[in-house]
């Protein structure tokens, strides 16, 4: 193909999350209604509003991690970032100028890295999910492996985006991030109710009146060399409610763009200097024969791009949200955090370090 590097070619399409291996690609449409008809289909939704859904025939349990012997990562010293430290922190000022005028009250700024990987033949994105899930298990990790159609992506995801159990509907934001719990912030507690009453709001859109409650509330949660504020919001779908209305109602995800999430959005397309892709997006599968579904947040998750001319490069994406009582360093740091040990991972390096520090590139 013009303007692509190929994958290695016995990357055959295929999915896995929650110890399921789905194969046996039968069709690919950007149209979310074919999830409300029926099959087993993995979902990839970039941020910027591209909709990959992927319906495989066969579905059989695999519970080990893949392995992890096809992938060759990019040399750690590589990694190039789309906003380096002083764009970045200029950034966090420009919001809390936008806050002190009112016009949101938090927004997400996020930063892309970037580094050519070395050798096409050794770059199968599952090897990569195998890697992560020996490093940093998380509970919606996965994979989806689309190369014909320019879908690559490792996510070590820990954050619901959404899980339907029938007409059922809950979301799980993560706001709030601390190397120990005793790092945690007023301000990061503040943050997360901020966005609970966002999604509460999204899901209300589509969920019968009443129904939409949270039955957590900033419960932190211990991943590996960090701690999130995790909440829990759930309401049940009204009758005409599909796939196509619910993510009107809820996509782009509010704890990764902000509120309110309209004004939020344009702050981040004025500040961003680099599409985020799946990051941030939704990444999961859907059950349509059985009602069931689960969709994490793009956070953690790595993505291969083939078109450039040259190698490929791996991307990952990082951000915080940025409220009031936000200082910019900090925010700078709390990217750091989010990053370094998955990027260390990627990368090879035979010992996760505590912090990365990726070369800006703006």
């Amino acid at each position: 193909m013009s303007g692509r590097t190929a994958p290695h070619a016995t990357a055959a399409p295929m999915a896995r999350f929650g110890g399921r291996l789905a194969t046996g690609l039968r069709e690919v449409s950007s149209d979310p209604e074919v999830l409300d008809g029926s099959g087993f289909w993995a979902v990839a939704y970039d941020f910027e509003g591209r909709l990959t859904c992927a319906r495989f025939d066969e579905v059989r349990p695999d519970p080990a991690p893949p392995r992890t012997d096809g992938w060759l990562g990019p040399h750690s010293d590589s990694w190039h970032s789309s906003l380096d430290r002083d764009a970045y922190t200029a950034g966090v000022r420009r919001i809390r100028e936008h806050i002190a005028a009112g016009e949101v009250y938090q927004a997400n700024l996020c930063r892309v890295l970037s580094a050519p990987l070395p050798d096409p033949d050794r770059t199968d994105i599952d090897a990569l999910t195998g890697l992560l899930a020996h490093g940093n298990p998380a509970p919606y990790a996965g994979t989806i492996r689309l190369p014909d159609h320019g879908v690559e992506i490792a996510t070590a995801s820990p954050e619901l985006y959404l899980r339907q159990d029938g007409r059922t509907i809950s979301s799980g934001p993560i706001k709030g991030t601390g190397r120990t719990e005793h790092d945690l912030l007023e301000k990061d507690h503040a943050e997360n109710v901020m966005i609970v009453d966002l999604v509460r709001n999204d899901l209300g859109r589509v969920c019968e009146t009443g129904s939409v409650t949270v039955p957590d509330l900033c419960v932190v949660e211990k991943h590996p060399g960090l701690v999130h504020l995790v909440s829990t919001v759930a309401g049940r779908l009204h009758g005409g409610a599909g796939w196509g209305a619910l993510f009107d109602a809820t996509f782009p995800p509010g704890s990764v763009t902000g509120a309110p999430k309209s004004s939020a959005l344009r702050i981040i397309d004025a500040l961003e200097t680099a599409p985020r892709g799946p990051y941030c997006g939704a990444i999961g599968w859907v059950d349509a024969d059985r009602g069931e579904a689960e969709l994490a947040v793009g956070i953690r998750t790595f993505w291969i791009d083939r078109t450039s001319a040259e190698a490929p490069v791996l991307r990952f994406g990082t951000g915080a949200g940025i409220t009031w009582g936000s200082d910019p360093e900090r925010e700078w740091d709390e990217t750091e955090l989010k990053a370094a040990r998955l990027v260390a991972i990627a990368s090879g390096d035979s010992a996760v370090p505590g912090r990365q520090h990726p070369r800006s590139n703006n």
